[in-house]
């Protein structure tokens, strides 16, 4: 039978969605927008959440 690895949970501040670009509301040169790429501070733009090593699970 194939062993499963665990699931990684998603980022409850994010919701998955580790990082969005938002619009600057200028132009360059050539016309293009000029975006900013903001990234989650909690799973620092990896959707997933990482386990806090100074806490333990109890109960269920």
């Amino acid at each position: 039978m194939p062993q499963h690895a665990p699931a990684m949970r998603v980022c409850r501040d994010c919701d998955g969605y580790a990082s969005a670009m938002v619009t600057t509301g200028t132009r360059h040169p050539d016309g293009t927008r000029a975006t900013l790429t903001v990234t989650c501070p909690t799973c620092k733009g990896t959707g997933h959440r990482t386990p806090t090593p100074g806490l333990a699970r109890i109960g269920r």
